[in-house]
Order: C-alpha cells, then structure tokens, then sequence
C-alpha cells in the first residue's frame, strides 16, 4: 500500500498529481480515499479530483492543457485524455528581474583553464577539421583516424584531432537563411578556443567556397588556420596526405599549453535536455538550473536553447527579460517557429516524441515547463540567433531547434565550452570540442546507465538532497570538468559525430 510519499504535489493548486514510483490497477490511495483507477508507470500524472472536460489541467500551478473528457478522481492524466489548447500569456517583461547578487572577484570559484594568446579560455584542447561541403568529409575523416592514441603520445597536452564533418555545403540556395546559418556554425567552431589549431577542407566546385567563407567570417588563415581545396592539391589522396602533414606541424604548437587557475566567469554553459520523462521537471531541471543561479553569481553564461521546448511556457522568461526588446526578440522567435512549422506534425505543433510520452509527459507544453527550469532563475540578458557568437555573461537564450545535436552544434558555435545535458530516459550523447556533462533524473535510470551518467540528480526524488543542495553538488562537478576531469561520454569516446549544423533551406 502506498504512503503519501507515493505521489508527489508540486503545487497547491494542482489537479494533478505525480506518481514516485509504478503504481498498479485498484492500488488504495489513502491520500485520496480511493483506488487507482489504471495502472500507472513511474512518473506519470495521476488526477487528484475529478476534473470536468474542458477544464485546465494544472501541473507546477502551470496549464498544461485541457481535459479532453471528464477525468475521474484516481484516472491516469495523459495524452489520451489532454488535448492542447492555447491561452493569452502576458509576457509581462521585466516583471520578475531580480537583483543578481554578484560575488565579489576574490570570493569567485576558479577552474583550471588553458588561456589562449588572446586572453579567451579554453576547457579542452584539441586540433579541428572542418569540411566547407559534405564532398571533403571523408578527407578529414581520414586525416583524423591517422592520429590514433599512438601517434598522439608525443602530445600529451592535446585532447585528439577530431573532424567535424558535415552534410551540406552545396546543392542549397545562396545566399540563403541556411546558407548564412551553416557558415556561421563553421566560423563558430573554427574560432573556437577549444580548438589549439584548424584545418578547414573544401572540394572546389561547392558553393559554400573556402575562401569566401573565410572572408566572409572574418577568419584569418595563418599558423592557427589552414585550408585546402581538393581540386587544387590533387585529388583525395593527395589532400589526405597534405592534411597529415599540416595537422602534424600543428601539434607541437597546439601541445605547447598548460592549465592556470582561471575565474569561472570564463565559463559558457550550454544547457540541453533529452529523452525527458516526468521527474526531470522535479529533479534534473531545476537542480542544473539552481546551478546556473550560482554560475551566474560567479560571473559566468548559461545558454538556454531549444525555442519549440519553451513553447507554452516562454512568459517565464519574458518577465525576466531585463529589457521589452530582449523579451520581444523571444517570442519574435517563437513567432518565426509558428510559421517554420505551420502544417508539421512538429514537436513545436505538441507532438512529443515517444520516449518522452512513455516518460509521463503529455505535450509540448507539459515538456516545455521542465525544460525552461534549466535557465534558473536570473535576467534574461539577451537574445541571441543560432549560432550567433554570445558575448553577453549571465544568463541568455539562443535559437535552436529542440533536436539534441543540432541545438548543442549551435551552442558550441556561439561559444560555450561545456554542456549539461539532462535526461530521464537516458541519452547517450556527447560532443566536441566542448565536453557534456550527463544528469540523470532519476535514480533507477541512472543506475541502469551509470557508464553513460555523470550525475545522479534523483538523489533529490530520493529525499537524500534538495534541489539547492543538487546545484551546488553540479556546480562544483563543472568546475572539475572544465579542468580536464573527463566526462562519461569523453571516457565512451563520443563527440565524433554529433557535429550537425541546422538545415533550414530548401535542398536542390
């Protein structure tokens, strides 16, 4: 028989409640002074009354939706019985600013970093090859195999040669929304202080031309960047012979580092969530988010991404935008999402996908309520397109789609140099140059997965830490990571492949 403990109320006018773990047909609810009315998995919503159709369901004092029928006390609240529906959301910016209460410089958390000459800071230290074209990716796969574990012993500063390899570049309209946003993302990487030195790798027919492309980034080849043209070294064997040779006169240079004790204000965290499930609104998301309250207290970024998964809930980062034009640039991108998706059985349009259903949550809306919890709770500083380079410290937004690899490829892009990912379902996601960081919400999934989960965030459904505590508990992790402790995935070897800009443009 359950205890109180079974389901969990978030809030006092919730009509739903959580359940902590599986509950079964006919199990007495003495909390209720009824019985389970379906057999319900860990997570999932249970009504706490009865709620008539039409009525708002309410989760965190949040609507989530509607009734689609009458639910009786005791039913299994789900997507077989809530449908989305919209409602006027006041933005409201500015309303809920708060004061940041800043630590002085001598008072704030350092990490062992590696600066660059010019003063940017570095968490990781690799080389990078980058193709302009899908047409070049093998020859940077190629180049990159080449330096095995072996061959990079006599480096022992550098992190690996890692190519980023990609899948457009040509056949796509020019100039072009997506055309701007693909070398955008190349420039981003390239510049990243991540990477000690860079090779960038064309065919010579693409569209997207190496040597436009570097102009038109304000790149500048030299010691640091490289770049070559298949067609005019060569030939596949020959530009994969030259690469070698380029990226081995890197090495000494690139090996030529060493960590220093930084200020955390250099840290920009990119803040991801995948494969979520309903505790990780409870546990995951707001215990990274309690984290990056801290952060930002030090000085340092935390980057929120994703614009379909705040859909629904997006008034919650309006009114602590610190100005209406950084509120109305928000939800000028939300409007942009409406029209991209119009007519897709989009995730944008309240289709979640099936793990997140099998998780407990229902619709976009429900996903978006735990999702935005990882920005925490300070001003919303600025607005920022994918890609685009962030400049800004404290806590900001950039344009992304909800789909992992892409929006994490954005947030490399725009700068930052780790990730914290959370999941309730368990991904097995990594990335470079910057390394993720894995919160599991749960303490079943993380045990299940422990080789993939660098933080146990269900410790906080298990009563052992509260969700401030969690944030101090990630916060500190960070700053061992940021100093070259190895994340799992890094361990896993992961990241090879999850360099995958934003198609956006029409392919032809």
């Amino acid at each position: 028989m359950p205890d109180a403990a079974t389901l969990i109320r978030l809030h006092a006018n919730d009509n739903v409640l959580i359940a902590r773990a599986p509950l079964t047909l006919g199990q007495p609810l003495p909390e209720l002074g009824l019985r389970l009315r379906a057999q319900m998995p860990a997570g999932h919503k249970i009504a706490a009354r009865r709620i008539a159709a039409g009525e708002p369901v309410r989760k965190y004092d949040t609507v989530i939706g509607a009734a689609a029928r009458d639910i009786e006390a005791g039913e299994h609240v789900h997507s077989h019985n809530i449908v989305l529906i919209d409602f006027d959301r006041d933005p409201g910016f500015g309303q809920d600013v708060r004061p940041v209460d800043y630590l002085p410089e001598a008072e704030r958390a350092r990490f062992m970093g590696i600066v660059r000459p010019d003063g940017r800071v570095a968490t990781r230290n690799f080389v990078g090859l980058i193709s302009s074209v899908n047409c070049s990716a093998t020859v940077i796969q190629r180049v990159a195999a080449h330096f095995t574990p072996e061959r990079l012993a006599a480096y022992p500063n550098v992190d690996g040669v890692v190519a980023f390899a990609q899948t457009s570049g040509c056949g796509m309209s020019s100039p072009s929304e997506h055309f701007d946003v693909l070398r955008r993302t190349i420039a981003g990487y390239a510049n990243h202080p991540n990477l000690a030195a860079v090779l960038i790798v064309g065919l010579g027919c693409e569209r997207n031309q190496v040597g436009d492309l570097v102009a038109s980034q304000g790149l500048a080849a030299g010691e640091r960047l490289k770049t070559f043209v298949m067609q005019e070294v060569g030939g596949t064997r020959a530009t994969i012979e030259a690469g070698i040779r380029a990226v081995e006169a890197m090495l000494p240079a690139a090996n030529d580092v060493h960590r220093v004790p930084v200020p955390a204000s250099h840290l920009k965290i990119g803040l991801e969530c995948g494969g979520s499930d309903g505790f990780s609104g409870i546990t995951a998301n707001p215990a990274l988010g309690a984290a990056m309250d801290i952060l930002v207290r030090h000085g340092g970024t935390a980057i929120l991404s994703e614009t379909p998964e705040i859909h629904g809930v997006e008034y919650m980062l309006t009114r602590r935008a610190i100005s209406p034009a950084v509120g109305q640039k928000l939800l000028d991108r939300l409007a942009w999402w409406e029209r991209y998706t119009r007519g897709h059985n989009g995730q944008f349009n309240g289709v979640v996908g099936p793990g997140n259903q099998a998780g407990g949550l229902a619709n976009i809306f429900e996903k978006s309520l735990g999702s935005a919890m990882k920005g925490g709770t300070t001003p919303l500083r600025a607005v920022y397109e994918y890609a685009e380079p962030i400049t800004e410290h404290g806590f900001v937004f950039m344009d992304s789609p909800g789909y992992d690899p892409v929006a994490t490829t954005g947030q490399i892009a725009s700068g930052a140099n780790l990730i914290c990912f959370t999941t309730g379902r368990g991904s097995m996601f990594g990335s470079k140059p910057a390394p993720t960081i894995k919160l599991a919400s749960n303490t079943a999934m993380y045990s299940r997965l422990e080789e993939d989960m660098d933080i146990n965030c269900g410790l906080v459904l298990d009563g052992e830490l509260d969700v401030a505590q969690m944030g101090e508990r990630i916060f500190g992790q960070i700053l061992r990571h940021a100093s070259g402790e190895k994340t799992k995935s890094e361990a896993l070897g992961l990241g090879d492949h999850e360099f995958v800009p934003w198609h956006l443009g029409i392919v032809s």
